[in-house]
């Protein structure tokens, strides 16, 4: 089930799945209102706008393969039992994605390395690395706790993925900035297997962290399981990573407004910092 928290009038979820489980753990609301919400398979503004890679690429006029290999770095994180969205950003050995996926309600991390993976689809055959949880870094250990600007993460992996190319950083976000959402995870896409791209844009800045990440509405579908999933510019580069929705009535396909959106934290400040200094130590084994 979707992970629900109630905040002013709105319903906002955080977008992890929680893999073999009748219902995933909530966030501050834990009341008996639960009951009484949706679960809410995908949060649209209309029709149905994802794509797969080869729909995106007849789209728009590009070949198919191509598309595919430039974003095999996107793949999904399944940790303890919480699955959600991850990608190689910067090294083949590097990931970034939503604190969430990693930390549960309580502030603790969902697994350990021996249950937390990383796996990535490499021409046409899934790629499963372990997760170094001691290398983790997150704006908040405690992201359901706090304001959602600081639910990012970056960790390092047991071993690099060989065949992806990893996402280099963008400049800084921007309002009304062109960008693809790119995600596998979704629970109603594929299995969660799947990757979905959409082309959108970014639109309020709706918060700033004191780390110098920033949160901004955007206006593409996204749902369950996928959070942590690439926000891009056309030509590739990671801008944010998708965190969770806001919304008056979640079950609903309405227009793109600040009573109806889905939103992300900008790879910004420490945010930043941490890819790139993650991606610059060695990890254990590769110092033995």
């Amino acid at each position: 089930m979707l992970l629900l928290t109630i905040r002013a009038a709105f319903v906002a979820g955080f977008c992890v799945f929680a893999c073999g489980s009748n219902a995933a753990p909530i966030g501050a609301a834990r009341v008996a209102a639960l009951n009484l919400l949706p679960v809410t398979p995908v949060v649209v503004f209309g029709p149905e706008t994802r794509l797969t890679a080869q729909e995106f690429a007849t789209r728009n006029h590009l070949d198919a393969g191509e598309v595919t290999r430039r974003h095999a770095a996107s793949g999904v994180i399944h940790c303890g039992i919480a699955r959600g969205a991850g990608q190689l950003t910067v090294s083949d050995n590097v990931i970034t994605t939503a604190a969430h996926v990693l930390f549960d309600e309580h502030g603790q991390l969902r697994g350990d390395s021996g249950h937390c993976i990383f796996s990535a689809t490499i021409a046409g055959q899934e790629v499963t690395t372990a997760i170094d949880v001691s290398s983790v870094i997150v704006g908040d250990k405690d992201p359901y706790a706090h304001s959602a600007v600081h639910d990012w993460a970056v960790a390092r992996l047991m071993r690099p993925v060989v065949g992806a190319a990893p996402y280099a950083l963008g400049p800084r976000a921007q309002s009304g900035s062109a960008i693809e959402f790119v995600a596998r995870g979704h629970s109603d896409w594929g299995s969660g297997k799947v990757m979905s791209m959409e082309d959108c844009r970014l639109h309020d800045l709706l918060s700033a962290g004191a780390e110098g990440t920033r949160e901004f509405s955007f206006d593409c579908g996204a749902g369950i399981g996928a959070s942590g999933g690439a926000l891009l510019t056309p030509n590739g580069r990671l801008v944010g990573v998708f965190v969770g929705y806001r919304s008056i009535a979640p079950d609903q396909a309405l227009p793109f407004s600040p009573q109806h959106y889905n939103f992300a934290v900008s790879v910004d400040g420490a945010f930043r910092k941490a890819v790139e200094s993650v991606a610059a130590t060695p990890s254990a084994l590769s110092s033995r």
